[in-house]
């Protein structure tokens, strides 16, 4: 199933299941509880972030050749951060380049984002999947001069800020993607393809992560994990490309959709 979130004109919140003709019907129920499609068709004024999550977690050089571009070594372990819940974008609406704690070097990164469906701790690597609600892309918006030189090791504060995670289109339940690690991922900037390679490059499978992060830690229903970038992000071309005001960012996970965000400058 491919679950949209949306408000409708009266600005309550639904959820809609979105068929392979583009028709949207109504869904009762919870995401992390249990849907019924009401075959109703959704009146959906505004596309939302699939879910407000509970926790985030993210990994950093978790694609082989992106950890070569970055002139890094391969970890032995996955690379773990987290954002705020309050750095969620909706599909459609604007990343905001920071301007009170100002960042010139804002950078995109295309994700595929796993949704945990339900709680888990100290799971296998081979039943890690059973815990796995659905998938959805993610834009793992990143402020490069606060993540490397703001002081006392900024990696969280470089990633977190408002609308640095954008969300969607929708959420594809698990059902529908056998294997995460297939997909093909790309970013757009401006019609210009910047990153274009496949999930199976990933240094730690999604299983693996979901292993190593619930070990000794829960994962409540609703966490979500950005599973790490492929290459070509704006701070290893040369000269670099960073994110400008007027520009468009659209990542793009086969089997998922698009997702595409404006960009414009945080309000003086």
């Amino acid at each position: 199933m491919r679950i949209l979130r949306y408000s409708n004109p009266a600005g309550e919140v639904q959820l809609g299941c979105e068929h392979s003709d583009g028709k949207v019907t109504r869904l009762d129920g919870q995401l992390l509880g249990e849907l019924r499609d009401t075959r109703e068709v959704a009146d959906v004024a505004k596309r939302l972030a699939p879910l407000v999550p509970r926790d985030i977690f993210c990994i950093g050089l978790n694609y082989a050749k992106h950890a070569e571009e970055g002139g890094k070594g391969i970890p032995d372990n996955p690379v773990v951060f987290m954002k705020s819940t309050a750095a969620v974008q909706n599909p459609g609406d604007p990343i905001l380049l920071p301007r009170t704690l100002r960042s010139d070097r804002v950078d995109y990164e295309c994700e595929l984002v796993v949704v945990i469906g339900r709680e888990c701790k100290n799971v296998s690597r081979d039943s890690a999947l059973d815990y796995v609600l659905g998938y959805t892309c993610g834009n793992d918006v990143s402020a490069r001069d606060w993540q490397r030189n703001g002081g006392g090791g900024q990696w969280v504060r470089g990633k977190t800020f408002d609308t640095f995670a954008p969300l969607g289109p929708v959420l594809v339940t698990a059902d529908e993607i056998a294997n995460p690690n297939a997909l093909a991922i790309r970013t757009v900037l401006n019609d210009q393809v910047m990153q274009d390679w496949n999930t199976d490059d990933m240094i730690f499978d999604v299983p693996t992560l979901i292993e190593f992060l619930s070990s000794s830690t829960r994962l409540l229903p609703g966490t979500l994990i950005f599973t790490g970038t492929p290459h070509g992000v704006g701070f290893a071309r040369q000269p670099p490309v960073y994110l400008q005001p007027g520009d468009t960012v659209t990542i793009e996970i086969d089997g998922i959709g698009q997702l595409t965000n404006p960009v414009e400058e945080e309000a003086a």
